[in-house]
This record gives structure tokens, sequence and C-alpha cells, in this order.
């Protein structure tokens, strides 16, 4: 199974929703970078990823985006192969 990392906030419903959505496809750990506590943090995943909202998930080194994005990647049968199911 690939690595997944979620930059994430305390209270972010998208997260909870990201988390479950990779819950049922079989992810047992997600790597999660809490930035609302850490403005440095946030920053880096502003430039790393050019987006200000979070969730922002990878999977291996590939950006995903936010949970629309991860969504709209299992409605097209693309999210198993990325987490190499």
């Amino acid at each position: 199974m690939a690595k997944v990392l979620m930059y994430t906030s305390a209270y972010c419903p998208y997260c909870v929703n990201a988390e479950r959505l990779l819950s049922s496809k079989g992810v047992e750990e997600i790597e999660k970078i809490q930035v609302d506590t850490a403005p440095d943090l946030k920053n880096a995943m502003i430039e790393r990823t050019g987006r200000r909202t979070v969730p922002q998930i990878y999977i291996g080194d590939r950006h995903i985006g936010g949970f629309d994005d991860l969504r709209a990647l299992d409605l097209a049968g693309d999210l198993d192969q990325l987490l190499g199911k």
C-alpha cells in the first residue's frame, strides 16, 4: 500500500471525510501534519502544494489535492490503483 500524507487541522470535516474514504480503501496509516497550530508548517504546505486549504493529500509522491479531488479519483475508479491495491 502506498504511503499517504495529509496536511490537516484540528477541526476539519473534509479531513475527516478524507480519512474515512481512505480507511474504507484499506489505508491503515496516514501521516498527518497539523498546520493550524504551527504557522511554519502551514507555510511549508502552501509552498509545496500551492494551496491554502486542508486537507492536502499526497499518495506516494503524487499530490492529490483536497477531499473533492480524492473523491473524484475514487469515483473515476483510479484511487485503488494509486493506493497500490
